[in-house]
């Protein structure tokens, strides 16, 4: 059987004042208007139990207000999601692996060599273009560096096949 609070009115509303815990600091607690006891009483307070909608008073209302006339829809507020998200990262850089170099080392050598072979003729004709006034600078100098190498014995190397196949 639930106990009853000691001094509960007619209507079963608990009517003790609390009192702090130390007798130096006796001190009466305000309290709310009178509420249940937190120990049932034995019998339903008289007259009938009155109906009330807690929620409809508005004081628990959720989330934030809408910044417009009415509330976003669920396609305006991914909309707005993803335009903000956007604006924050920018897009991604795609990049794509180089492809690997398939070719057999005597063919990439023979190709390095004619690429070695085509740069020098162009470095050769840009050192026959420059000016007199020129000349004598570091550029020909260099110029004239690249156009004396000799890289006919380069072309004339034959790397071997190798496993035994030479």
């Amino acid at each position: 059987m639930p106990r009853r609070c000691r001094t509960q009115d007619e209507h079963g509303f608990c009517n003790v004042e609390r009192r702090a815990r130390y007798p130096a600091r006796r001190q009466a607690v305000l309290q709310p208007p009178p509420a249940r006891c937190a120990i049932a009483p034995d019998q339903p307070p008289d007259g009938p139990t009155e109906f009330r909608y807690v929620t409809e008073n508005g004081t628990c209302q959720r989330g934030r207000q809408p910044e417009g006339e009415h509330a976003l829809s669920n396609a305006e507020r991914q909309a707005r999601y993803r335009a903000r998200h956007q604006a924050e990262q920018p897009p991604p850089v795609v990049r794509y692996r180089r492809p690997a170099d398939r070719r057999a080392r005597p063919q990439r050598w023979r190709t390095a060599v004619a690429e070695l072979l085509t740069l020098q003729a162009e470095y050769a004709s840009w050192y026959e273009a420059l000016p007199d006034s020129l000349r004598d600078s570091a550029t020909a100098e260099a110029l004239r560096e690249i156009v004396e190498l000799d890289l006919d014995a380069l072309a004339a190397i034959v790397p071997p096949r190798g496993y035994g196949r030479d």
